[in-house]
């Protein structure tokens, strides 16, 4: 975090210390200052003040999911009395850590995690302040709300309250077996369920933190640009937001797929409800009833993880389901909502990076290009794809327009069919000591920029060798999301003008490596009207 002066606070207690007693009053007066508390509907929060901010960690939005409350959706929190301490993350959700992960936990993974933090401004007129939702990506296995790069200050200090929150991981997050099907509460989702459940706390309680509940933005990268799809599609969350801005998170069925709770999956993989079986069964839980969903919830909590994470879990799937068709959050996919304009009523920021994630299968440029039929000379040209280009990279090229670059436009074009306003962003800007070893921004890369933490960022070893172009292009970055969040449109003064999106004029903001952030018609349009023709 930036630095700030030694408060005032600080200084007039050493002043007390020379002088004798006359100003002890005042200094008490001032020591509370520092430490700004706030009733919410659980009890009171004791933050810290820092800078001309007013934070808040570890704030428990819902009992802790443990014991037999594993695999349930979430319970309301057990009102405390005095003020609870509000200074320090809580803990980030059970999980295998990835190692070299681009933004690592600073706290030690618990199933007890269902915690949430607040960052907003100190000084605040009578209009209460538009508020943003972060959720962590992570590959729904790993990641938490604790790491550096996701530091809400920069939010804060234009005039935004930030909250970011713990969902659940893995196993704990999403689950189905025979025994759970009649609980109470939904199954399957519980991950979903937290986000819900997050999102609910900020409409009772954010107006205390000087928060707009009417004014609420919701905003996720990767697995959280997914769940930001899914919140926009499902009935769940109607009129928990106004907007959402998805970062990289897809929005066609062709990729990562709801499994079904109960049904096989289409291509002969086993349902989300045969996976918690298969899952009981390695663990050497015979049976399905409430017998064996005791003995479930019962394992340790590294049992249940079973060392799945991002690097592992493509070799478990099938003990774990991810995201589930569960017929009551998910009742339809986000693309079947958008297609049909039966999505919440909600304006959409969406884009991803220009070198995101991404693979097209086939080991040569004629398999590779197959898929293209007739248009594939068509697609070669469209994506400057030459004889001699290694058909591995070819693959990357085309693999990230249809998994994350087309999917968005997608979105955006239905989300302005129906209604709504929605713009479209590709982050393709490199920090300057990355360039020499990447010629793209790479899945995730934007998040440091959005959040105008590059300084203190872990993120390809940002903050060494950073220059002015650098610092520039996050305070850029942080203004449009700011400016979105509070006007639902992201430009504003001294920034470059982003078009809103309209299936006539196809225009996008790009960040781009050289020229900063650049509006217009999208460059690589060609590219991503061959692929749509593949995706229907």
């Amino acid at each position: 975090m930036r630095k700030f002066p030694i408060s005032i606070a600080i200084f007039i207690g050493a002043f007390v210390l020379i002088v004798g007693g006359a100003l002890r009053s005042s200094a008490a007066r001032a020591g509370q200052s520092s430490s700004p508390t706030v009733a919410i509907d659980s009890g009171k929060v004791r933050g810290t003040a820092s800078g001309g901010l007013d934070i808040f960690k570890g704030i428990p939005f819902a009992a802790p999911p443990v014991g037999n409350l594993r695999w349930r959706a979430p319970r309301p929190v057990k009102p405390w009395k005095g003020a609870r301490d509000a200074a320090n993350y809580g803990h980030d959700c059970m999980q295998l850590p990835f190692p070299n992960d681009a933004a690592p936990l600073r706290t030690e993974p618990s199933e007890d995690c269902l915690y949430l933090n607040v960052w907003t401004p100190r000084q605040r007129g009578a209009k209460p302040l538009p508020v943003m939702v972060w959720i962590y990506g992570g590959g729904f296995v790993n990641g938490g709300s604790s790491p550096a790069p996701y530091d809400g200050s920069h939010f804060a200090e234009k005039g935004v309250v930030l909250v970011s929150f713990n969902y659940r991981l893995g196993r704990f997050g999403f689950f189905a077996f025979p025994a759970l099907l009649h609980e109470r509460g939904g199954v399957g989702n519980y991950a979903i369920m937290d986000q819900i459940a997050a999102l609910q706390w900020v409409q009772r309680n954010i107006a205390s933190f000087g928060g707009d509940p009417r004014e609420v933005t919701v905003f996720g990268e990767s697995a959280g640009g997914r769940s930001v799809n899914v919140l926009v599609a499902s009935p769940e969350a109607k009129g928990l937001f106004v907007r959402a801005i998805v970062e990289s998170g897809g929005g066609r069925d062709n990729h990562f797929p709801a499994v079904p709770l109960n049904e096989p999956v289409e291509n002969g993989d086993p349902s989300a409800v045969q996976r918690g079986i298969n899952f009981a069964r390695a663990m050497g839980v015979d049976g399905t009833d409430a017998k064996a969903l005791a003995a479930l919830r019962a394992l340790p909590a590294e049992k249940v993880v079973s060392r799945i994470n991002m690097g592992s879990m493509s070799r478990q799937a099938d003990t774990f389901s991810g995201l589930i068709a569960d017929g009551m959050i998910v009742q339809r996919s986000p693309a079947e909502a958008y297609e049909t304009c039966a999505q919440n009523p909600v304006e959409v920021m969406i884009g991803a990076n220009s070198a995101d994630l991404g693979t097209a299968p086939g080991k040569t440029l004629e398999a590779i290009f197959a898929p293209f039929g007739a248009g594939a000379a068509a697609a070669q040209r469209a994506f400057g794809v030459g004889a001699s280009d290694r058909p591995e990279a070819v693959a990357r090229k085309i693999g990230m327009v249809d998994t994350m670059i087309e999917p968005a436009r997608f979105v955006a074009a239905r989300v302005a069919a129906c209604g709504e306003a929605s713009y479209v962003y590709r982050f393709s800007y490199v920090a300057t000591p990355l360039r020499a070893r990447l010629t793209g921004a790479p899945h995730s890369s934007e998040i440091p920029y959005v959040f105008d933490t590059i300084g203190e960022s872990s993120w390809g070893n940002l903050g060494k060798g950073l220059t002015a172009a650098d610092y520039k292009m996050a305070s850029d970055a942080n203004a449009y999301w700011v400016n979105y969040a509070k006007t639902g449109n992201p430009n504003g003064a001294g920034l470059a003008e982003w078009p809103r999106y309209s299936a006539q004029g196809d225009g996008l903001m790009d960040f781009t490596m050289n020229d900063g952030p650049k509006g217009g018609p999208d460059p690589w349009a060609a590219r991503l009207d061959m692929v749509e023709k593949i995706q229907k």
